[in-house]
């Protein structure tokens, strides 16, 4: 399982890396300039194999799970310890942070308010900012002798720290079953197998339209011009699943989805994390693993936090 933490964390913060330089480009620019390599410079001017808030909320979420309980008013301080003092940043620099975000780290910070209340609920609030790091929650309750329900129960709330409203809490669970099939069966088949349980679970939920594409069997054969890659929850889900479907290697899963455009990173992070849990680890690019700024840290966190969820499971 170790093997399949780390593919799943290097994978997402590899994809975010090569994300970064190019995030908000358009397509066409992505076309007449597309990504084939780890890269530095760019959007924010950070040194090549940098990662960022994507991954670094995620190292936040990651290093508290070690405790061996999801503590969501634990996780919220790593968040609020990552914009004001820049922890889990690869280089001391937070940037890219989303608005919502920022709103519902404040609202834990000065108004006294429990961290699962502080996400932002309106339908205008469902940017991808909790699909981006919910990952390894995913992973810690992948081997959890609990009722499914309890299990989307945490996933919900642990959303409702920055994105409060159903529809990204949705998508939060719809990675979830997706993930959980591929740490069983690694295979593209399974994301199939995934997206049948979410769809049973979900089925009375009206805001479960909103994702009713990716439950088509012709979702695999959708063109290219028709996948945005916008920061909006579902056109991410949309894209990041699209991208692993349409493509038979992490390398290639990745740089499908950087080439996108718009959010370069978030749609590379969360394509390369289940890229990363198909194909495993040494399938990502060993010159991009070495490239990613503390990958040693990451991978160290990785350890640290499933030895203490192995000792209880």
């Amino acid at each position: 399982m170790i093997e399949k933490v780390k593919a799943v964390m290097i994978g997402h913060a590899v994809g975010d890396a090569l994300g970064v330089p190019v995030e908000f480009s358009s397509r066409t620019e992505m076309d007449n300039s597309p990504v084939f390599d780890m890269k530095g410079g760019g959007t924010y001017n950070m040194p090549k194999g940098t990662w960022s808030d994507d991954t670094s909320m995620s190292l936040a979420t990651l290093d508290s799970l070690a405790s061996g309980v999801v503590d969501c008013n634990d996780i919220m301080i790593g968040f609020c310890d990552w914009y004001d003092t820049a922890a889990y940043t690869p280089t001391g620099v937070v940037f890219d942070i989303g608005r919502g975000t920022m709103k519902s780290l404040f609202s834990y910070m000065n108004d006294d308010a429990q961290a699962v209340d502080c996400g932002q609920k309106s339908e205008f609030d469902n940017g991808n900012g909790s699909l981006m790091r919910i990952h390894p929650v995913v992973l810690f309750l992948a081997n959890k002798d609990m009722p499914i329900e309890e299990k989307i129960e945490i996933i919900h709330n642990v959303s409702s720290l920055t994105h409060g409203h159903i529809r990204s809490k949705i998508a939060c669970g719809i990675y979830a079953f997706v993930l959980w099939e591929l740490l069983k069966t690694p295979s593209l088949e399974s994301v199939r197998e995934g997206l049948n349980k979410a769809e049973e679970f979900y089925k009375k939920e009206e805001e479960l339209k909103h994702y009713a594409r990716i439950f088509s069997r012709t979702f695999i054969i959708t063109k290219r011009n028709d996948i945005k890659s916008s920061g909006y929850v579902v056109d991410t889900l949309e894209a990041s699943l699209w991208c692993l479907l349409t493509t038979s290697s992490y390398k290639d899963c990745v740089l499908k989805a950087v080439n996108l455009g718009e959010d370069t990173d978030t749609v590379g992070a969360i394509a390369g994390g289940l890229a990363g849990a198909v194909y495993g680890y040494d399938a990502i690019p060993e010159e991009w693993r070495n490239a990613l700024i503390k990958r040693e840290y990451i991978e160290e966190l990785c350890e640290k936090a499933f030895s203490f969820v192995k000792a209880r499971n």
